[in-house]
C-alpha cells in the first residue's frame, strides 16, 4: 500500500465535508498568489494574540500592518487554536473585537473542526464532554444524536455524588434511562472534572449503558475521540494553567487504575496532530483564492507559544510535507510502525490522516516560537543540542500517545512577540509589510 494513496481518501472526505459546512467557498482553482513568494500564516491565539480576555499589545500593532486600508488581508491568514468551547463564528467575532481587524468564521479553526470529516460517527449516539454550547457544537460538526454530561446526570441521578450538595435529597428519583451510547467525544476541559471523569468511566466500563454493572473485562471499550491535547495554556495568570491535556491524563490514569488496561483513542485531534495542519492548509488555500492569488501557496509559517503543541505540531507537519514531496511520483512502501506513530499515534486508519494531491501541498511549514505565552526566555532557554530539550527529569508535556522526538521541539525561529514574528516572515519572503 502506498502511503500517499492511503491518506488521499481521507483528504477527499475532508474536502467534501468542509464544502458542505455552513460557510460556502467555491472550489479552489489551484491558481492563486500575488507576488513572487506566495505564503500563508497560521496563528495560535492564546499566548500569541491574547492572554485570557486581554489582547497582547503587539498583536494589535501586527494586524494593523497585516491588512490594507480597505481591511483586506495582504496574505492568507488562518487562526489555529486548541480551544473548542465555542462556535467558530463566536471566536471570529471575539477576535475581530480584540484585534480591531475583521476576522471571518472561515479563518478560524478550533480543535474540534476536523471532526466534520469523521462521518462514520455522525449517526451514532455520542456522549460529549466539555464546556460551553457542547450540544450545539456537536450538531454543527455533523453529529445527529448527542447526549451531554448533564443529560446523563439527570437520567442517572445516583451516579454523580462527589458533591454532597448535588446528591439526591430525601426520596431517590427514578432512573430515566437513555439510549445506548456508542462513542465518547471529548471537546475540552469541563468545569466539574470529578463529575465528567466519573460518568465517562461509567460509560466506558458499561459499554455505553451506565445503568448496568461495570465490566472491566470488556476490552477494548467503545470509541473515544479527543480534541485538544494541551497539558498547559496561558491566560492572564503569570504561570500556565491546566488544559484539556491534563484532564486526559487524569482520565487515562483513572481508567488504567480501575481496569489495568490503557485507554484507547479512536482519534486525537488538535495540535500537534498532522490532521489538524492538513485541515488548516485547506483553509489557507481557500483564503488565498479569496485574495485573488494566481499560484499555489508554497510555504506556511506557524506562529505559537507552546513548544509541545504549536512548535512540535508545525515541525511534525513539515516533516510530513518533506516526506510527501520526496516520495512524489514513485512507489512508496507501507510506512513503518515508527513512522505511523509519529504521524498518527492511533494509526493512519484511526486518526484519519489526510493529504491533498502531492503537487498541491506546500513546500514546507516553518515554526516560530514567541515568548508571550507558555514559553518564556526568562524561565527556560532552548538548548543548542536538541537532545537536551527534554529528558526524563524535565518532563515531556506532549500527549502519551505521541512518541517524543526532541528535534520536533526546536523552532525554526524564536522571537519576542507576534509582531516581530510577522516582520520576520515578511523579511524572509521579501515582501514589504508597510
Amino acid at each position: 500500500m502506498q502511503r500517499l494513496k492511503l491518506w488521499k481518501s481521507g483528504w477527499q472526505l475532508l474536502k467534501l465535508s468542509f464544502e458542505g459546512a455552513s460557510t460556502q467557498v467555491s472550489k479552489p482553482s489551484r491558481k492563486y498568489s500575488q507576488g513572487p513568494s506566495p505564503f500563508g500564516l497560521l496563528f495560535d491565539i492564546d499566548g500569541v494574540l491574547v492572554r485570557g480576555r486581554t489582547p497582547i499589545p503587539a498583536a494589535k500593532q501586527c494586524f494593523k500592518k497585516l491588512v490594507d486600508h480597505n481591511g483586506k488581508y495582504k496574505v492568507p491568514v488562518v487562526f489555529v487554536t486548541n480551544a473548542g468551547n465555542c462556535m467558530r463564528q463566536t471566536k471570529a467575532e471575539h477576535l475581530s473585537q480584540l484585534l480591531e481587524a475583521e476576522v471571518s468564521a472561515d479563518q478560524v479553526m478550533l480543535s474540534h473542526s476536523p471532526l466534520r470529516m469523521f462521518t462514520q460517527f455522525h449517526k451514532m449516539c455520542v456522549l460529549v464532554s466539555g464546556q460551553g454550547p457542547v450540544k450545539e457544537v456537536a450538531h454543527n460538526l455533523g453529529f445527529e444524536d448527542v447526549v451531554t454530561i448533564d443529560m446523563l446526570r439527570e437520567a442517572y441521578p445516583l451516579l454523580d455524588i462527589v458533591d454532597v450538595d448535588r446528591r439526591p435529597k430525601d426520596m431517590i428519583p427514578p432512573t430515566k434511562g437513555l439510549r445506548k451510547i456508542d462513542a465518547v467525544i471529548l471537546f475540552g476541559e469541563p468545569v466539574r472534572w470529578e463529575t465528567n471523569l466519573q460518568l465517562i468511566v461509567d460509560v466506558l466500563l458499561t459499554s455505553g449503558c451506565p445503568g448496568n454493572d461495570w465490566n472491566a473485562v470488556q476490552y477494548p471499550h467503545i470509541p473515544v475521540l479527543a480534541c485538544n491535547m494541551d497539558l498547559l495554556w496561558m491566560a492572564e495568570a503569570k504561570n500556565p494553567r491546566f488544559g484539556h491535556g491534563m484532564f486526559l491524563v487524569c482520565l487515562e490514569n483513572l481508567y488504567k487504575k480501575v481496569t489495568g488496561h490503557d485507554l484507547k483513542y479512536e482519534a486525537l485531534i488538535g495540535k500537534p496532530s498532522v490532521v489538524t495542519y492538513n485541515y488548516a492548509e485547506l483553509l489557507i488555500r481557500q483564503q488565498a483564492e479569496k485574495l485573488g492569488w494566481t499560484t499555489p501557496v508554497k510555504r506556511l509559517y506557524a506562529i505559537g507559544d507552546n513548544p509541545m503543541a504549536d512548535i512540535y505540531g508545525a515541525n511534525l507537519y513539515n516533516r510530513y510535507l518533506q516526506t510527501a514531496h520526496l516520495t512524489k511520483g514513485r512507489p512508496v512502501e507501507a510506512p513503518t510502525e515508527s513512522a505511523v506513530s509519529q504521524m498518527f499515534p492511533s494509526g493512519p486508519g484511526r486518526s484519519a490522516g489526510i493529504s491533498g494531491a502531492e503537487d498541491e501541498l506546500p513546500e514546507g511549514c516553518s515554526s516560530i516560537l514567541v515568548c508571550t505565552g507558555v514559553y518564556s526566555k526568562d524561565q527556560e532557554e532552548l538548548p543548542a543540542d536538541p537532545t537536551e530539550t527534554v529528558t526524563e527529569q524535565k518532563i515531556f508535556h506532549g500527549h502519551r500517545d505521541f512518541r517524543f522526538d526532541p528535534d520536533l521541539t526546536q523552532p525554526s525561529f524564536v522571537v519576542d512577540d507576534v509582531k516581530e514574528a510577522v516582520e520576520l516572515v515578511f523579511h524572509q519572503e521579501g515582501w514589504p509589510l508597510e
